[in-house]
């Protein structure tokens, strides 16, 4: 997320009324990012010490962190009692809440020969290209964008906010989402999906990508080319799909995980780790389908000369007594 012009680490001190700050005085951020999508000239937030290492360690040009620790000289810090507040403030600071008053706002744009059936609302910001087909009772909230000839089928939430929280003194606090959602060229969504925006960067679906009906993909996550997403499949956020992955019915995969090019995944198969491209996967957690069915065949023999560790004969020897 990119601020509309550089600030000083002062100002934005300043701006969250933050205790102090410290770095090179001709440092100016742009902008403000998660850890994951993080470029030089930004500013990340770190509140754990574990986090702290990896935090100085990434491109981000100054940190809004709990606890003054040594720095490189060439990045600053701002000290806060609470960061991930703050943090959430410059978002609602730069990204604030516009109400909507009408159906298809007069800053959305629309491009040649587009489809907009009765009941969509388009935010402010959004951007559809030439030759799309948005049909009945789409929601596309602001700052997304669609390319050409994209299809997106009736009950669909497109922009939506990331599902994002920190527990604090029994109860959970908001990060607002201040990111956008890009879908390019040749997608075509099915009905009743959902897909949040970034929460400070961008949540991307590829050209020509394909999803089925009833998906829900999370803040940050993206979906390479040509991928094949079956219904009822969820993605949490951070997540990265490269170009022709496959997911069939009801995979669930966790967040900030990455799957290579060509994969497969087989339904109702739950992925907890990265997985290489080209190969299929199946179960939980997924794993090579070979392995998977051979691990299925062995409990399946177990399961027949055994039962509760007694041998299954003698118990049925038992039993007939």
């Amino acid at each position: 997320m990119n601020f509309p012009r550089d600030y000083s680490l002062q100002q934005l001190a300043k701006l969250i009324k933050a205790r102090s700050w410290k770095g090179p005085e001709n440092l100016r951020i742009s902008g403000i990012n998660e850890i994951h999508r993080i470029k030089k000239g930004q500013l990340l937030f770190v509140d754990h010490p574990k986090y702290y290492d990896k935090a100085l360690q990434s491109e981000a040009s100054a940190l809004i962190i709990d606890k003054e620790i040594e720095f490189p000289p060439e990045k600053g810090m701002i000290l806060s009692e609470n960061p991930f507040r703050d943090f959430d403030r410059l978002i609602r600071h730069f990204f604030p809440f516009q109400k909507a008053t009408e159906y298809v706002s007069k800053k959305a744009t629309i491009g040649k020969n587009t489809y907009i059936g009765p009941g969509v609302f388009l935010g402010n910001h959004v951007i559809i290209g030439q030759d799309c087909h948005i049909h009945p009772n789409v929601t596309i909230h602001p700052h997304t964008v669609i390319g050409d000839e994209v299809i997106i089928q009736s009950g669909t939430v497109l922009g939506s906010d990331a599902f994002y929280y920190q527990k604090h003194e029994g109860s959970f606090i908001k990060l607002h989402s201040g990111g956008v959602l890009h879908i390019k060229d040749r997608v075509e969504i099915g009905s009743c999906c959902t897909i949040d925006r970034g929460i400070t960067d961008e949540t991307l679906i590829d050209e020509g990508s394909k999803l089925d009906n009833l998906i829900q993909i999370g803040h940050d996550t993206r979906i390479g080319k040509n991928c094949l997403i079956a219904s009822h499949t969820g993605i949490a956020g951070c997540c990265t799909l490269e170009d022709q992955v496959i997911l069939w019915g009801q995979v669930g995969i966790s967040s900030g995980l990455f799957i290579g090019k060509g994969a497969v995944v087989l339904a109702q198969s739950g992925v907890s780790k990265n997985l290489e491209g080209n190969k299929t996967y199946f179960g939980y957690p997924a794993q090579e389908v070979k392995v998977a069915y051979r691990s299925l065949a062995t409990l399946r023999e177990l399961s027949k000369n055994s039962f509760l560790g007694f041998p299954a004969k003698k118990l049925h020897q038992n039993n007939e007594l």
